[in-house]
């Protein structure tokens, strides 16, 4: 069986998943063939070199004309072209897979959600962290037990490219396409690794207490500089910025434990440096992903942390790669992710995090702006 792959998208993410796609055979040999099908934007150009590039066979400028002659379609675009794409292709019975965050708003997120559940085809969140083997043993601690009683969580998740007023304005800084800013785009990553490490141990997230805030209040169009390309404009023009620069957000979990939330943008010297932190009765583990295959430990009994490289063959998806201690890079977290994501489409499975686990971040997410803009804390249904 050989998959035939669309995808919306040829920066970014596009390059991401299309160098994992050809990575999989090589590293994976039991995961589903695959044949790069069609890769789908608006600039005919662009879309050529692309295609050559990425290695498809062909290009669409009309995702309507391949949602339903695919395999599967990865919607990898901005936020807001994430629910009309997807919604259709679910409806045409082909497995999706959408980045992060599912939507930009709580009810698109929850039609989503809706027409994944009515399509029963598989249907995934663009999570990719939950692929890092620390990351995987640490839960392996902490459903073990290892931890104890979870008392604390600490994410953040810190960047520093628009600390430059200068910076040209993109569709990150505009609500209607993005939906929020570094709530959505940072916080979205550090609210599902709290559910997936915390969700057998300490239930989920219950309640929120939120705080947003813009730096900037407009960029100029135009030019480069920014993760983003804003398109052509005139330097001296302007447009105003509508999303949150940086948030933070204090949340209770089930159980009774507390977490603290925090993600920037404007974060000065920090490039891309997403820490989990967490704490129980009987120990603790750091983790940062700036320092993806090292773990720190802290066991019962010990005085301190430990650092624990996470590259021997027994843990996870490393016996895929190199001998211990030669390690892995966030490149090699996207291979994990369309290795699980595409082994459930060929043999009917199901995939994490799915539809329904990026619906449950979107309402965390918006419960954290809710808070912000009433001023108080927000219970979470």
């Amino acid at each position: 069986m050989t998959l035939d792959i669309g995808i919306l998208g040829y920066r970014f993410m596009g390059k991401a998943h299309s160098n994992a796609l050809d990575r999989l055979p090589m590293f994976f040999p039991d995961a589903p063939e695959t044949n790069r099908d069609v890769i789908v934007g608006r600039d005919e150009e662009a879309l050529a070199e692309a295609a050559d590039t990425l290695g498809f066979d062909r290009t669409a400028t009309d995702w309507r004309d391949v949602v339903d002659e695919v395999d599967v379609f990865y919607n990898l675009g901005p936020n807001h072209v994430h629910p009309e794409p997807s919604v259709a292709a679910l409806e045409a019975g082909t497995p999706v897979f959408c980045e992060k965050p599912l939507a930009p708003t709580l009810s698109t997120a929850e039609e989503m959600a809706d027409a994944a559940a009515d399509a029963g085809v598989v249907a995934g969140t663009a999570f990719n962290y939950r692929f890092v083997p620390a990351i995987r043993y640490a839960k392996g601690l902490i459903e073990d037990g290892e931890l104890g009683e979870i008392h604390h969580f600490r994410g953040q998740y810190l960047q520093d490219w628009l600390v430059d007023p200068s910076a040209p304005w993109s569709w990150r800084n505009d609500e209607e396409m993005a939906g929020s800013g570094a709530l959505g785009d940072l916080g979205a990553h550090t609210v599902d690794l709290a559910h997936f490490l915390l969700g057998d141990a300490a239930g989920d997230i219950t309640e929120v207490s939120g705080h947003l805030r813009t730096f900037v209040e407009e960029r100029p169009v135009g030019g480069g500089g920014s993760l983003e390309d804003s398109g052509d404009g005139d330097a001296t023009e302007t447009r105003e910025v509508t999303v949150d620069d940086a948030y933070s957000a204090q949340v209770a979990f089930e159980n009774g434990a507390m977490g603290t939330l925090e993600g920037s943008r404007f974060a000065n010297g920090h490039k891309n440096a997403h820490t989990i932190e967490i704490e129980g009765s009987k120990g603790g583990v750091k983790f940062d992903l700036e320092r993806l295959n090292e773990l720190q430990v802290k066991r019962e009994g010990s005085r301190g942390y430990e650092r624990v490289l996470v590259t021997d063959e027994s843990d996870p998806y490393v016996d895929h790669w190199w001998p211990p201690g030669h390690v892995i890079g966030w490149e090699h977290l996207f291979v994990h992710e369309n290795y699980e994501f595409l082994s459930a489409i060929a043999g009917d499975g199901e995939f994490e995090p799915s539809f329904q686990d990026g619906l449950k971040a979107q309402r965390v997410l918006d419960a954290i702006a809710e808070s912000d803009e009433r001023g108080e804390r927000v219970a979470l249904e």
